[in-house]
């Protein structure tokens, strides 16, 4: 557990600093692409159109729980190889940790939300927030953007974040690898539409079990950056406003970061939206708050993100400490 430990806080480390290097992976496929060929391939062979559903979702099942036991054992062997290696091995292994978490990119695609309305105006704010949410963008004025660009940096903090660094935490590789198998196939083939509704239902229900811890750990670690940043009454509004708000969400854990993050910045989240060209009704997430979000309040938003991985691997420093003095 100490190295664990050690390892994850010194990966978190590594990842806010450094991030995914782009003339790396313009080299060389991300693990995550390869992950992701592993589950076209199965989707390919596996999710024919003349398929009955009841065949379709036995497949989904049985796809994904092979490919999470590929994952782990692969976790389980790559562990396995580094451990004789020493300080070595236990170097590369930060590294390989640092690969799957997403602090410096995720802070990056949503700061290009704010540099392109800052720029570009709200053509600039439509496109950089294009690239990180599934809404249609053109149906989007400068609030909207705004708010998507908020939702995309909460949401992910929790997914992107905390939720590979717990399973890192409770299972080491293997259960990083895992996880993202199973995060990456939920984004690929976890929607609720003719094509995916039956194949995808595990892989999306799934998920939503790895992400319910995380989700609801989260909110504490935006509590402790709006605290820092903006003081009690704050922290105070970012778990209030979750404990409240979290519900009206249409997903199980995406909710949680949101609405805590709502509270932290005094604005309603979430509300109607349109992907695909059909429209969401939702409820709005502190729907007492701001109704109009500015690019001030992403780069509030993207202050608490920053200072909520600082508490993370503060949290993790801790952990170790308290694991070596016991």
């Amino acid at each position: 557990m100490t190295e664990t430990l050690l390892i994850l806080f010194l990966a978190l480390v590594l990842d806010r600093l450094v991030g995914d290097p782009d003339r790396i992976w313009r080299r060389v496929p991300h693990p995550v692409v390869l992950f992701g060929r592993a589950i076209g391939v199965m989707d390919k062979l596996f999710n024919g159109k003349r398929l009955s559903a009841e065949t379709k979702r036995f497949n989904g099942a049985a796809g994904i729980a092979a490919l999470l036991a590929a994952s782990f054992f692969l976790g389980f062997l790559m562990h396995r190889l580094l451990a004789p290696l020493g300080i070595f091995g236990v170097a590369i292994e930060i590294v390989v940790v640092a690969i799957f978490l997403a602090q410096k990119s995720l802070h990056d695609h949503v700061r290009a939300v704010s540099t392109g309305l800052k720029r570009g105006g709200l053509d600039g704010g439509r496109h950089a927030v294009s690239m990180i949410v599934g809404r249609d963008p053109a149906t989007l004025d400068e609030p909207a953007v705004c708010r998507a660009g908020i939702e995309s940096l909460a949401e992910n903090f929790s997914d992107g974040v905390v939720a590979p660094a717990l399973w890192y935490a409770l299972l080491g590789l293997p259960g990083l690898f895992a996880y993202k198998m199973l995060n990456t196939a939920d984004s690929m083939i976890g929607h609720k539409n003719a094509k995916y509704l039956d194949f995808g239902w595990a892989s999306a229900r799934l998920d939503d079990l790895a992400n319910w811890p995380a989700a609801r750990l989260s909110i504490f670690f935006i509590a402790a950056g709006a605290f820092l940043a903006k003081g009690r009454r704050a922290a105070r509004a970012a778990i209030g406003t979750a404990l409240r708000d979290a519900g009206l969400h249409r997903s199980p854990n995406s909710g949680w970061p949101e609405a805590s993050m709502a509270g932290a910045l005094g604005i309603g989240l979430a509300g109607p939206r349109i992907y695909g060209g059909a429209r969401v009704d939702e409820p709005m997430m502190n729907a007492s708050g701001r109704t109009v979000a500015t690019v001030a309040d992403i780069d509030l938003s993207l202050r608490i993100f920053s200072l909520a991985c600082a508490a993370l691997a503060g949290a993790v420093a801790l952990a170790l400490f308290l694991v070596i003095l016991f």
